[in-house]
């Protein structure tokens, strides 16, 4: 007859094991989420003002060259 033996598991073996199958999926949503939240925040000039126009290699494409005459606002 087969004995049936209880073998304790550590909470920290259930952490690493989530963050371990997560972290990838987890990672590529969120980046997914930021790039297209961005993409369709990239039309409010305060996104471009405040974060677009400092990217380093594209901040030059969101920097405002409208002179100021012909700005209705």
């Amino acid at each position: 007859m087969s004995r049936v033996v209880f073998h304790p598991v550590p909470p920290q073996t259930n952490i690493k094991r989530f963050a371990r199958t997560w972290s990838t999926s987890l990672t590529l949503w969120g980046t997914g989420a930021g790039i297209a939240a961005l993409y369709l925040l990239s039309v409010t000039p305060l996104v471009k003002r405040e974060f677009l126009s400092k990217v380093p290699v594209v901040g030059s494409y969101f920097t405002d060259k409208t002179p100021a005459s012909d700005k209705p606002f």
